[in-house]
């Protein structure tokens, strides 16, 4: 028996060997991790002891100080707190305990503890200072002052002398606190925070030399320290010295570029000595660092209005509703404001309006086109201030409330209106109405028609040359005004007060085998027209010795009062397949001309067209209906009417039209396949004429203004001898130019053998220049 016992005995001992040292161990590594800042091992090292022997204190109270290094301070104050239950009588756990409160902001449990701690170690200072602060967080100020003095009393230490600097302070115990923040420096000269309580406290005292020179002392142990700065600045504030304040706080921005309200400081001492440019400046950098800090638009916005820049300011408290929509203090803020830039801003004017669609072309009256059920009226209302509303006929029309001269729009239904009533009321209740009858305008689109360059029915233009640029001139047809006139995107210059306006611009043509003419008139008629641009006789045309050539047909065959004719057609249709071959720049073919038409066409079109496009030679060619009275000769217009001599188109007239422009032209030459032009159009010939050379260069270069027609007294025929010996002449020509004595010769003979009565007549148009050139028709 008694030898079980002892086995029982040695194997109790043995085990509780083996065990104390395994937990002697693990407190080691525990240890070693913690100091190494190994807290996960720590912490598992720990545990391990608690699980082994849950009483031992020294373990609960470094896994407290584990957790507390990982912030994990709630499971350090439940440690720390078994630490103190198992030995109450150790200061340090009561310590930990405090410290792990206080960084949980749990004070009062914290100075609780600190008490504890300080009440088992009189020499505790760490404790005594913590529990200090515990008592300055919970506003024990009072009390704060009474632990320090027990603090004190166990060590008189500079940082003690200025918590209890700080809690006088708080009790504006100024004399005391100076006194305070004075010991610490006392036992640390250097303290930076004593140093501003010192300077601060003598400024509260009204002791301002002492209260700068202590503020000049911080500055010194630290000419960056931004505290130090602030304060100096305050207290020269403080003691009306705006421009010392002004050089600190231009130093902390310095400091502190990116700091908001450095700049707000600086832009207060500003404003407070009128000086608002500068304020607005810094107000508006403070802005730019945090632009949702709506106080600093309200201090931007008081400091415009010092300036009486009241839209600016206006602007300012409208952001403030924008940024804080439900911040009752700012909303505030922008409601006063409001109200009293109301007052400021108050006028007596009445609004004005500018009508954009329709345009008023006259007072009291809107243009719309005809027919037109609906429209969108669209205008502007010009006032001082903001507009309350706009109504047309009763019904509130469209537009931006916090605009100033704001547009307006409203679309309206025209088929039971035909008046129109604006009204436009602002805020202060200033009001006017306008009344306007509405006018049925045209709605026929422009016609585009160009001048030069010269273009077809087809909308072709061929061009002479490869400029990279083009000149545009061209002329436009209209009931109304022109509003606009673009070309390529280019406005063409035109006068917008003219009708019928011409128009012109140089565009760009490189790379390009179109443009477009866009017109639009004062009623929003408008047209879209694409000319193609044809290069293909470029280099062909470009060495004709008879210089830019045009052909100009009139080809008169429906008649109203005479027989119409199917000749000139044909006529025409064979001669411009025999100009195919030759260097003909431009042909205009005119079908059915009434007298007015041919007498506005000679007179004033021919003639601009062939000023602007520069021509050199013109050959007009008619065909249809001639007549000869009192040896005069007549071109019959298809609205002539018989025996009324009146209503024919005499061949002077055109040589009177061709007199004012032929100082542009080098050769002319009038073909007509109608009738005798008669002894006062040209001077005949005496002679057969004279065939010229195509190597004469003064021929081509000399004036020349001739005329060729046939000798018949009567009515056209429609198989014209004359036309079709003109057409085979040229294209059985195998020469490289021809001139018009050879054709001449030609019809002439074949007329004569051909049975006609009179040979044709040739000669120089009288009146007109000639120097005895010729016309040449040169062979591509």
């Amino acid at each position: 028996m008694k030898k079980i016992i002892s086995i029982t005995i040695i194997t109790l001992f043995l085990s509780f060997n083996l065990s104390a040292q395994a937990y002697f161990g693990w407190i080691k590594n525990g240890e070693k991790a913690y100091q190494a800042k190994d807290y996960t091992t720590a912490i598992d090292e720990f545990t391990k002891v608690i699980e082994a022997k849950a009483d031992h204190d020294k373990a609960w109270n470094n896994r407290g100080l584990c957790y507390e290094a990982t912030n994990n301070l709630d499971k350090a104050i439940q440690d720390f707190k078994k630490a103190a239950e198992i030995k109450p009588k150790v200061s340090d756990y009561h310590f930990h305990l405090g410290r792990a409160y206080f960084n949980s902001k749990k004070y009062n449990e914290a100075t609780i503890a600190f008490s504890t701690s300080v009440d088992l170690d009189k020499k505790n200072i760490e404790a005594y200072e913590y529990n200090v602060l515990a008592l300055i967080e919970l506003k024990r100020f009072k009390d704060a002052v009474d632990a320090t003095d027990g603090a004190l009393g166990a060590a008189k230490t500079a940082r003690m002398y200025y918590l209890k600097g700080i809690a006088q302070d708080s009790l504006m115990d100024y004399k005391n606190a100076n006194f305070s923040f004075s010991r610490a420096l006392f036992y640390d000269s250097k303290n930076m925070d004593a140093q501003l309580g010192t300077a601060f406290t003598y400024s509260k005292l009204n002791e301002y030399d002492k209260a700068i020179a202590s503020a000049d002392k911080a500055v010194n142990i630290d000419v960056t320290n931004v505290k130090a700065l602030s304060l100096r600045a305050d207290i020269n504030l403080e003691h009306k010295n705006a421009i010392k304040a002004l050089d600190d706080l231009s130093k902390i921005i310095t400091l502190q570029p990116e700091n908001p309200n450095s700049y707000i400081v600086r832009a207060g001492v500003y404003q407070a000595i009128n000086q608002h440019q500068n304020a607005i400046a810094d107000y508006t950098k403070a802005i730019q660092l945090n632009k949702e800090d709506y106080l600093v638009y309200y201090l931007r916005a008081k400091t415009f209005e010092a300036l009486l820049d009241y839209k600016s300011a206006i602007k300012d408290y409208e952001t403030i509703k924008k940024y804080t929509p439900y911040d009752g203090n700012a909303l505030k803020l922008y409601d006063d404001a409001k109200q009293r830039l109301y007052e400021l801003n108050k006028e007596s004017n009445n609004p004005k309006i500018v009508m954009i669609d329709p345009v008023s072309l006259k007072e009291g009256q809107l243009q719309i086109a005809k027919g037109s059920l609906k429209y969108t009226f669209k205008g502007q209302i010009t006032d001082e201030s903001a507009i309350e509303f706009i109504k047309i006929n009763g019904k509130d029309a469209s537009y931006t409330k916090d605009t100033l001269n704001p547009f307006f729009e409203l679309e309206v239904d025209l088929s039971t209106n035909k008046e129109i009533n604006i009204t436009a009321f602002d805020i202060y209740q200033n009001s006017e109405t306008w009344n306007y009858k509405l006018m049925e305008t045209e709605i026929d689109a422009p016609v585009v028609k160009l001048m030069a360059p010269y273009a077809s029915d087809n909308g072709m233009i061929y061009l002479d040359s490869d400029a990279p640029t083009l000149y545009v001139e061209g002329i436009l047809s209209d009931e109304s005004l022109i509003r606009k006139i673009m070309i390529d995107g280019a406005n063409a210059s035109f006068v917008l007060e003219e009708m019928n306006p011409k128009f012109s611009a140089t565009i760009s043509i490189l790379n390009k085998d179109n443009f477009k003419v866009i017109a639009e008139d004062i009623y929003g008629n408008a047209i879209e027209k694409t000319f193609t641009i044809n290069r293909e006789n470029v280099a062909i045309l470009a060495d004709n010795p008879m210089g830019k050539t045009w052909v100009v047909f009139i080809e008169n065959s429906n008649y109203s009062n005479f027989a119409s004719l199917d000749g000139p057609t044909k006529d025409v249709t064979m001669m411009k397949s025999a100009f195919a071959k030759y260097k003909i720049n431009n042909i205009i073919h005119k079908s059915n001309m009434s007298k007015s038409q041919l007498e506005k066409f000679f007179s004033i079109e021919l003639r601009d067209l062939v000023r602007s496009n520069q021509v050199n030679s013109v050959l007009v060619w008619y065909a249809g209906h001639g007549k000869f009275i009192n040896e005069s000769g007549y071109w019959i217009p298809v609205d002539a009417k018989r025996d009324e001599e009146f209503t024919y188109f005499n061949i002077n007239n055109l040589k009177a039209a061709m007199q004012s422009y032929s100082k542009y032209i080098t050769h002319t030459l009038v073909v007509t396949d109608a009738c005798e032009s008669g002894p006062s159009f040209y001077q005949a010939m005496r002679s057969t004429p004279k065939e010229k050379n195509c190597n004469d260069w003064q021929a081509t270069k000399f004036k020349s203004s001739q005329v060729f027609s046939s000798a018949g007294y009567e009515l056209a025929v429609d198989n014209s001898q004359f036309t079709k010996t003109f057409a085979n002449t040229l294209s059985a020509n195998p020469d490289a130019c021809i001139p018009i004595e050879i054709i001449v010769n030609k019809v002439s003979s074949a007329v004569v053998k051909g049975g006609g009565s009179q040979k044709p007549k040739f000669g120089k148009i009288a009146g007109l220049e000639d120097e005895d050139g010729t016309f040449f028709f040169m062979k591509k």
